[in-house]
């Protein structure tokens, strides 16, 4: 009797496998893309799934339904180990009906969400999804936004990572939107609220599928994808790598990693990094690399407001978020789309306990109508504010400009940085010296018989009085101004002081970010 019922379970199994049969996933795997199984084998370390609710099959009694009922219904739920640390998954199974949310679908991700956040591990979502099943009606909707709330819910308790690896349309986005980070796979996956067909029907604008919404859009235009990969196991790969960063919930630190780079090493090369023309470019990238821990550095939203760099990296074995301007576009400046970039960066390290590095290149905000007109102000003061409320050790280093309002915005010793150096090379002034002679001397410049000439001495001497670091200095705003060559030795001293470090905010509900 016994033996007849483990052959049912493991039959109930196997039939569980096919999901929506064997025809369906080889119309997936033509396509370029792994079944939702095969994907968590890739994403987790080796037989280390366990599965939720394998046998859970949709309630609907709609005609068209009722009689095609699969196991799972849809997205194969569970938890794993990742590097061997304990992580949470869905996976949505585009054999099965599409792949499309039905009430018990939704409800096998809440299980999973809500065990996430109990028990304070990561959230992987991998997305392959035609949207609501539509047959479901309301008990679709409903479910969409039981999970909504729980991403906003676990925001900044556990760290959730999406993956679109096929459709993902309508309120379905809108999940993804809410978690840390966007990995989108190029030319297989898209992101939409309204595909081309409603798009046509109410604009009559023809556009397809990846114009729309596909993932070079998104990781170019809107921002919306923090990585876009050539393949599937390049995605999955790319969450296994990011999880490194991070803790496994906001109560606990970073893992601290052995490191073999000298913590002592000096760089000669950052001595001789800054041009002697200070409207010359330079990499800012290279700074950065020649700072961390064997010049490893994942890098996001490589490709959105490239005149900010965001991403991460390592310490003497310390996880920390970098945020630093890149003089080599458009000149380091500030506008819109780098100020929100980097906003919601600087708040995802502080939610999880990871210090900010910051280098410092600035010139200033991004003048014109364009930008006055799309809100730079109130986008310019969401990094403002991110930094300024940021209690996670800070660390700023100004390599050369820090002009106007900028200097203040990039986490300056007056938003409450921890410790602040600059570079002998380093500019700080309200305003570069050719717009400050022109304001302070334009009557002497004008009336003068060589304007050129008089104009270059009135620099000369505004930058000898203001445009360097020791005036800053000499006010305690920057705590030292140190050799270049050195600046992987001080940040990492810097970084073990603070590893104690205990700040808070005024006791509140929640700030009101500028929106």
């Amino acid at each position: 009797m016994n033996e007849d019922k483990i052959k049912k379970l493991n039959s109930m199994r196997e039939l569980t496998f096919l999901g929506g049969g064997e025809k369906r996933i080889q119309q997936q795997h033509e396509k370029g893309k792994m079944t939702a199984r095969e994907r968590l084998e890739k994403l987790l370390d080796q037989n280390s799934f366990e599965e939720f609710d394998m046998f859970v099959t949709h309630r609907s009694d709609d005609p068209t339904l009722a009689g095609n009922k699969i196991p799972s219904d849809g997205v194969v739920t569970g938890y794993g180990t990742i590097d061997g640390r304990l992580v949470f998954v869905f996976s949505h199974d585009f054999t099965v009906f599409g792949g499309s949310l039905s009430e018990t679908f939704a409800e096998k991700i809440i299980k999973v969400m809500d065990m996430a956040a109990k028990v304070g591990a990561p959230l992987i979502g991998l997305n392959d999804s035609g949207g609501a099943r539509i047959q479901e009606g309301i008990e679709s909707l409903a479910g969409y936004a039981e999970i909504f709330y729980r991403n906003v819910a676990y925001s900044g308790v556990v760290p959730q990572i999406s993956v679109i690896m096929g459709p993902c349309a309508g309120g379905a986005v809108y999940s993804p939107a809410i978690t840390d980070f966007v990995i989108m796979v190029d030319k297989k996956s898209y992101m939409f609220v309204t595909g081309p067909k409603v798009v046509k029907t109410v604009t009559s604008e023809e556009v397809d599928e990846e114009v729309l919404g596909g993932a070079r859009v998104h990781s170019t235009k809107s921002g919306v994808a923090h990585f876009v990969t050539d393949d599937e196991e390049e995605a999955l790969m790319t969450v296994r790598k990011l999880l490194g960063f991070m803790p496994q919930n906001n109560m606990e630190d970073p893992n601290i990693l052995p490191c073999s780079d000298p913590v002592d090493r000096i760089e000669p090369f950052l001595n001789e990094i800054i041009p002697d023309n200070p409207n010359k470019p330079y990499d800012m990238k290279s700074v950065i690399e020649n700072v961390l821990d064997s010049g490893e550095f994942i890098e996001i939203h490589q490709n959105y407001a490239p005149n900010i760099i965001v991403g991460f990296g390592r310490l003497n074995g310390y996880s920390v978020g970098l945020v630093a301007n890149q003089p080599k576009y458009l000149a380091g400046v500030l506008d819109i789309e780098a100020s929100i970039k980097a906003a919601r960066f600087v708040r995802f390290c502080d939610s999880f306990n990871i210090p900010i590095i910051t280098f410092v290149d600035v010139p200033g905000f991004m003048p014109g109508t364009k930008q006055e007109h799309g809100g730079i102000i109130k986008h310019g003061a969401k990094l403002l504010f991110a930094f300024a409320e940021a209690t996670v050790p800070k660390l700023t280093v100004i390599t050369r400009k820090a002009f106007g309002g900028a200097y203040d915005v990039m986490s300056s010793k007056h938003l409450k940085a921890d410790l602040n150096y600059a570079w002998p090379t380093a500019m700080i002034a309200v305003m570069g010296p050719r717009g400050a002679v022109e304001i302070l001397h334009k009557k002497e410049i004008k009336n003068s018989e060589n304007p050129e000439e008089t104009a270059k001495k009135y620099e000369d001497e505004y930058t000898e009085k203001f445009a360097n670091p020791y005036l800053a200095a000499s006010r305690g705003y920057v705590d030292d101004v140190i050799e270049p060559a050195t600046t992987r030795f001080r940040l990492i001293k810097g970084l073990e002081m603070l590893t104690t470090k205990r700040d808070s905010l005024p006791p509140k509900k929640h700030g009101n970010i500028p929106l």
